[in-house]
């Protein structure tokens, strides 16, 4: 049998890019239609963060959350739910006084970071095991914050996806799977070419591959123009694939993608053409070992 390759799509992330791309989602509906497209198009998982329906600004409302959530789940549609629990981990120092955050900061306690998690029970969320330079701010996902977050994810008995940006944060994450800090099953997500983490190359790719523990379920995307070479990177490599305009906006170079079901057929194409074939949801609970999670009452 050809082996199966879990596609992922990360609909719409909390980048500034709405106003770049007119298919940018930005309302929970518009969110809830992209992801089912992206569903019908081979994604067996997709990746949901939420934006202020007026500003199109990243949000971490809830009421956005359950709306886009709860609009999935009234379709057809059985793709798999992960929703990202990154937002606030952003550090702004302030000029007066760089012990304080400044504009830009949204550090928030790190169970507030995944209330929405446990309230309404998706099969995944992300886990950032990152504290590093993100653009031109902090990302900070300090030891103790990771702890307490993985400890809610499990008690609301969702499969964290361990989002991966450089070499160290591997490490880390291995240590706090082997403390049971972090418990099984996860998903390994390594995130190449984001500013200023790992960088999106094959050796790159390969050489945290090489790092996971043994038996690992790992998947991997880069940024920009490698969202593509990446995806062939890591089905030849053995890994699942992302994509999706979170982290890219462009179907080819210079053309913007019409839609995130576009990033995913052409992502399936790939996967196709190096003799694997694209997981259903079905088949990416069995090779993840998830149990459906049922929203909380």
């Amino acid at each position: 049998m050809k082996r199966q390759v879990i596609v992922t799509c990360a609909i719409t992330g909390g980048g500034d890019t709405v106003g770049k791309h007119p298919a940018i989602p930005v309302t929970p509906r518009q969110i809830a239609t992209s992801a089912v497209e992206a569903a019908a198009a081979g994604a067996a998982i997709v990746h949901l963060h939420v934006r202020d329906p007026e500003s199109g600004k990243p949000s971490f409302k809830f009421e956005y959350y359950q709306e886009a959530v709860e609009r999935i789940r009234s379709t057809n549609s059985d793709v798999i739910l992960n929703l990202t629990t990154g937002p606030g981990a952003r550090f702004v120092p302030s000029k007066e006084n760089p012990a304080v955050g400044g504009d830009g900061s949204t550090m928030m306690q790190p169970t507030a970071r995944v209330a929405h998690v446990e309230r309404l029970r998706p099969e995944i969320c992300s886990l950032d095991i990152a504290t590093m330079n993100f653009g031109e701010h902090a990302l900070v996902n300090i030891p103790s914050h990771i702890r307490a977050m993985a400890e809610a994810i499990a008690k609301a008995g969702v499969v964290p996806e361990l989002e991966i940006f450089d070499v160290g944060h591997l490490r880390l994450a291995v240590r706090l799977l082997e403390s049971g800090t972090i418990k099984m099953p996860v998903i390994w997500q390594l995130c190449l070419g984001v500013p200023w983490g790992a960088p999106a190359t094959p050796d790159m790719m390969m050489f945290m591959r090489n790092l996971l523990p043994k038996d690992s379920i790992w998947s991997a995307f880069g940024i920009g123009a490698q969202q593509f070479p990446m995806v062939a990177q890591s089905v030849l490599l053995g890994g699942h694939v992302r994509v999706g305009l979170e982290d890219n906006l462009y179907i080819e170079r210079g053309v913007l993608a019409p839609s995130n079901a576009a990033l995913v057929e052409k992502a399936v194409k790939i996967v196709e053409a190096l003799d694997a074939v694209p997981a259903n949801p079905a088949e990416a609970r069995r090779i993840v070992g998830l149990r459906a999670t049922q929203p909380a009452a």
